[in-house]
This record gives structure tokens, C-alpha cells and sequence, in this order.
């Protein structure tokens, strides 16, 4: 990346796939930025850009790549996968630019200590320009991901509940469905879930609440 490609990246200023950091924050923030991009579409964290998008760039890149590195391999599970890039935009002075494709192996999650299993910590996922902790709903939505294809269900009462709310509202919630067809909050769920392998719906994470829309 030239310096020009890194002034345009930052005019575009952070969103879904850009975060920018001063410099490397404390390890289980940084990797939780690392596991919302991975979790995501990937993306990018430029570290020695302020919020503002001033360029300022930081001095011991090796280190801050270093600490980088140390967060990411003790609290990300499975560990994220990332590429980094130096800048110059001063004598000794860098931006550094860490690449983070989107997952294959979602959901990945933030554990508190590197011995933690699997399982275990928290699930993150980007919302716009924030990295948002995931709902139960987004992270059954990115254990599916790899198996949506023939999916099949019964069109029955409760979908159709669902369709002509849709069509009259645009989107709805868990808690919406499970009012409106009087069911449990567990089958309400279960019921978005399905629609949305089967490529019906399209779960949209949010901080105030996710919700879903017709994927058509």
C-alpha cells in the first residue's frame, strides 16, 4: 500500500471494515477488533490513525506488531488469521495496516486467558463503524453459514404470520414473532433461524436489537 492508498483509505474514515487505532490497545481489545472483522466481511485495523483520521503513525513498529501478535495468539479462538503492511509516513515513524480476511471458520471468540477452550469467551461481530458483542441468533447464523444449502421447512401458520408482517413492516425481531404468533422466544428464534438458512431472510446484528428482513 502507497502512502496515496492510505490517505484514500482513511478519507473513507472507519465503517464495517475499518477500525483505526492510535496504537495497539490492550490485548483483549485489539484481538476483539480482530475477531468482530474476522466474524464480518474482514478488513482492516491502521494502527497510528487517530479516531479523527489524523495520520500520525508510531514510533517501534516491531513492538506494536509484537503485541500485536501476542494478543491475537492468547485471545482469539480459533486464533485469527491477519497480514500486516508498514507505511512510512516519517523517518522511523509508521502506520501499520493489519489485513484480516473474513473467517472460514466462524465464529471465532475473545477468551479471557490463552488456556481457555474453544467454547469459551465472547463472540463479536462489526456494526458499522463499532465491533458489537454477537446474539444468540448472530452466532447460530455464523455456525450455519457453511451449511445452508438444502435447507428445507414447513410453510406453516407462524411463517405465514411472519411474511404479511413483513410485508407490512419491513422487518421484524425475535421478541416481535414470538408476540405476534404467541409462541416462546426459543421457537420465534428457531423459526428466523431457518427462514434465514434457507436464504429467506437476512439477519441484520445491531446494538440496539437484532432484527430481521426478507433476503429478496
Amino acid at each position: 500500500m502507497t502512502r496515496r492508498e492510505l490517505e484514500q483509505l482513511v478519507d473513507l474514515g472507519e465503517g464495517i471494515s475499518v477500525e483505526f487505532k492510535r496504537r495497539a490497545p490492550r490485548p483483549e481489545r485489539i484481538a476483539k477488533e480482530a475477531v468482530a472483522l474476522a466474524n464480518t466481511n474482514g478488513g482492516r485495523i491502521v494502527l497510528g490513525v487517530n479516531d479523527d483520521g489524523t495520520i500520525m503513525g508510531v514510533e517501534h513498529t516491531s513492538e506494536q506488531e509484537f503485541l500485536l501478535r501476542q494478543a491475537v495468539n492468547a485471545h482469539s479462538r480459533p486464533v485469527v488469521e491477519y497480514q500486516t503492511e508498514r507505511i512510512v509516513v516519517e523517518p522511523r515513524c509508521d502506520v501499520l495496516v493489519v489485513t484480516i480476511p473474513e473467517s472460514s471458520t466462524k465464529p471465532h471468540v475473545v477468551v479471557p486467558d490463552e488456556e481457555a477452550r474453544d467454547d469459551e469467551g465472547q463472540t463479536y461481530v462489526r456494526v458499522e463503524a463499532s465491533s458489537v458483542e454477537a446474539s444468540p441468533e448472530t452466532i447460530q447464523e455464523l455456525r450455519n453459514q457453511e451449511d445452508h444449502a438444502g435447507v428445507t421447512f414447513e410453510f406453516g401458520e407462524t411463517e405465514s404470520l411472519l411474511m404479511r408482517y413483513l410485508d407490512d413492516y419491513g422487518r421484524i425481531s425475535v421478541s416481535q414473532l414470538a408476540q405476534l404468533a404467541d409462541i416462546p422466544p426459543e421457537r420465534a428464534s428457531q423459526t428466523l433461524l431457518r427462514l434465514t438458512e434457507a436464504d429467506l431472510l437476512h439477519l441484520h446484528p445491531d446494538e440496539d436489537g437484532d432484527y430481521f428482513t426478507l433476503n429478496y
